[in-house]
């Protein structure tokens, strides 16, 4: 599988495997295992995490998992996310819902996150959302303390525009390495507004979450989600896809700016359909007659 080089330090694989739902899976430590393996011997290295998923339970679970089988750590990469807190019974001292990029809070996190990956050090740590209250000397502080005590080998973003991006980027002595976006034929806000343009101009390869739209364009009767079905029906069988789903990661793999779709699913069936939408090529009016079905309107 092709690789995306980060920097120097960090590549990562053009398809990331994202654990967002794994909690709800209900998988044994020796199922996760085996979906980890299959996932790496499909060139998959990389799993995305977050804190929060699982209702603050998806990293150890995962953490529990990996440690059947510990010598896997070297083979694969670590995302993970912080700075959200939610109103929950395993975080009974929040009282609302927040976000906190707090020096101390990122610490905790980190700390946390590397308790339950049973690991000491994270390949990459994602600011989750953007915090109104961010305070970006203190952010840039924890970062680098982090970073030299070997904790987090690198840094990112996600869910940032790009004034956002550029604020932290500014107090940085190294740089962001992604910003993890909500990208797909259904969801072109990032698109429209600059985003993944910033990306580009920064040389920043972006992640992509939820790039099958929920699930909406597969069952959804609304007129935009039947208009763009019909339109990536068509494609399927102009490119010779399998399904629809295919088509629309080739969507995102074509774009210039090396966008790295999450694949979120526990079946092995679906992140195989993932890999194998890469040998997927759409012409330049294929991927414009996408565009245009989501617009619901010719380009300008």
């Amino acid at each position: 599988m092709q690789r995306i080089k980060l920097s120097d330090t960090l590549e990562i694989s053009r398809v990331v495997h994202g654990h967002w739902r794994l909690a709800d899976w209900d998988m044994s430590k020796e199922e996760i295992i085996e979906l980890v393996e299959e996932c790496l011997e499909l060139g998959i290295t990389t799993f995305d995490h977050a804190d929060i998923y699982g209702n603050y339970t998806c990293e150890a679970i995962f953490g529990e998992a990996l440690s059947l089988k510990p010598k896997l750590r070297d083979e694969i990469e670590l995302v993970t996310k912080c700075g959200i807190k939610l109103i929950s019974e395993n975080c009974p001292e929040h009282k609302i819902k927040s976000y906190d990029t707090s020096k101390e809070h990122i610490r905790k996190s980190v700390e946390n996150s590397l308790r339950n990956f049973k690991t000491d050090y994270i390949d990459l740590l994602l600011i989750h959302r953007p915090d109104p209250f961010m305070d970006a000397d203190q952010v840039a502080e924890v970062f680098t303390e982090l970073k030299e005590e070997g904790k987090v080998l690198n840094f990112g973003v996600s869910n940032f525009k790009a004034h956002q991006f550029s604020l932290l980027s500014s107090r940085l002595d190294f740089p962001l390495l992604t910003n993890q976006i909500e990208l797909s034929v259904m969801e072109l806000e990032n698109i429209e507004d600059g985003t993944l343009d910033y990306c580009q101009e920064k040389r920043v390869a972006p992640m992509a979450w939820s790039p099958m739209a929920g699930g909406r364009v597969f069952t959804s009767q609304d007129e935009k989600a039947i208009r763009v079905r019909e339109t990536l029906e068509q494609i399927a069988k102009e490119v010779n896809a399998k399904s629809i789903d295919q088509v629309m990661y080739a969507w995102l793999l074509e774009h210039p700016a090396k966008i790295i779709p999450i694949v979120g699913s526990g079946k092995i069936k679906r992140i195989k359909s993932a890999v194998a939408a890469m040998e997927i090529e759409l012409s330049r009016e294929q991927w414009f007659e996408i565009l245009q079905s989501s617009m619901g309107h010719e380009v300008p």
